[in-house]
């Protein structure tokens, strides 16, 4: 299952973004 940490210094819009990211190297989710 893909999973994301937000970061302290990292802004929520980036861990969606690397969270979309893994979430499309497993395969999970095609396209949203």
């Amino acid at each position: 299952m893909a999973q994301v940490k937000v970061h302290d210094n990292e802004s929520i819009e980036s861990a969606i973004r690397r969270f979309k990211r893994q979430v499309a190297r497993e395969g999970i989710i095609t396209d949203t």
